[in-house]
């Protein structure tokens, strides 16, 4: 590392103003702010002087997205083998998945980090660094098949309208990743939907996820991931791997997890009482295991930025919604409601805090006045 970090000083005056290299200095201090703590820092005040930053707080929500991720390239190659019903290794199984999960990893860090680094370099301002997570999240929340120019338009759109043009990173209303998903949706719903776009490359033949066949809902292998369905949001195990990363660091809320789980189950007990359709008498469990559930529930709803803040708030904005999610689900015809659910809180996630924190005002000025 000592030799790295005389490499990044030997090349700084170079991208220093009157260097020749200057316009691109963003991006020097990118790449040097990733690799390295900024040098830079306050020396007294109010602020925190440690190492954590946003860069440190990313790179633990992509090691928490590793297990989910590393497990849907295995599915994917597992899926396409046992529909054309073909014995092969799990060596082989993992690496076909690879293959076909890798160029969305690309595309998707590509267009999203090349706008960011372009806006960046237009702004004369220091490279933001929110895509990190975002990057790795979209390929996650798409079907295999979705062709890559479609990922790449749908993320350029995300990063310009969802994020850029209201300020960039930890500015932005709604989950940057999740607008990605919903462009694709609306704009083209036959590359998102339907039973055989989720098995790679097995033209003819059809693979219903749970949601689609509720009736043939398998609780062991919705729990283990070997279903078909998104890329990363099959495994159960190896997304609570990932939820139990990001509560021991203390990147995320344990009671807005909590919170999405308790109002989902909630709600989907409610249905079975009262429905008659299939997706209503779906057990708690299954709507909790199926579809992207528990994905949103960990990594998506936990969105330091589009999320509630206040401690109140957290328990209102996730047992909102899960209720949404499984209303969706039920009642609107969308089996992934968990995208809906997300989208539709991040919009009152402000508003909720502003009542919470006002009802905290409130308490406090009555108990000075009695």
């Amino acid at each position: 590392m000592k030799a790295l970090r005389n490499l990044f000083d030997k090349m700084r005056p170079s991208f220093e103003d009157g260097g020749k290299l200057h316009m691109f200095r963003s991006v020097f201090d990118g790449f040097e702010t990733f690799l390295f703590v900024s040098p830079t820092a306050s020396a007294q005040g109010t602020h925190i002087h440690d190492c954590m930053d946003s860069k440190r707080l990313m790179t633990f929500v992509i090691i928490a997205l590793m297990p989910a991720m590393l497990f849907g390239m295995y599915n994917v190659g597992y899926q396409h083998f046992t529909l054309i019903n073909q014995e092969a290794s799990f060596f082989e199984m993992f690496f076909f998945g690879f293959l076909a999960v890798l160029p969305k990893i690309v595309v998707s860090y590509a267009v999203g980090l090349g706008i960011e680094f372009t806006v960046a370099q237009w702004k004369k301002e220091e490279i933001q660094e929110g895509f990190l997570v975002s990057g790795m999240i979209i390929p996650m929340i798409i079907p295999v098949t979705t062709p890559l120019w479609m990922l790449a338009l749908a993320t350029a759109f995300s990063v310009i309208f969802a994020k850029e043009v209201f300020g960039g990173t930890g500015y932005n209303i709604f989950n940057v990743a999740l607008i990605t998903r919903a462009f694709l949706f609306f704009s083209y719903p036959q590359a998102m939907t339907g039973d055989s776009i989720w098995v790679a490359e097995a033209d003819g033949l059809t693979a219903a996820t749970p949601l689609a066949t509720p009736a043939a809902f398998d609780l062991n292998n919705s729990i283990t991931g070997l279903i078909p369905g998104c890329i990363g949001e099959t495994s159960v195990i190896a997304i609570a791997i990932g939820a139990v990363i990001l509560l021991f660091t203390g990147v995320a809320s344990w009671k807005t997890m909590v919170s999405v789980f308790i109002g989902g189950a909630i709600t989907a007990c409610l249905f079975n009482c009262v429905g008659s359709t299939a997706a209503s008498q779906m057990p708690w469990y299954a709507h909790l295991c199926v579809g992207g559930f528990c994905f949103g529930a960990v990594f998506m709803a936990t969105d330091p930025v589009t999320s509630a803040r206040t401690e109140t708030g957290k328990w209102i904005y996730g047992f909102l919604i899960g209720v949404i999610a499984i209303c969706v689900r039920v009642m609107g015809g969308y089996p992934e409601g968990m995208m809906l659910a997300i989208l539709a809180m991040n919009m009152f996630a402000p508003l909720i805090d502003y009542f919470v924190v006002d009802s905290n005002i409130k308490k406090r000025k009555n108990r000075t006045t009695k």
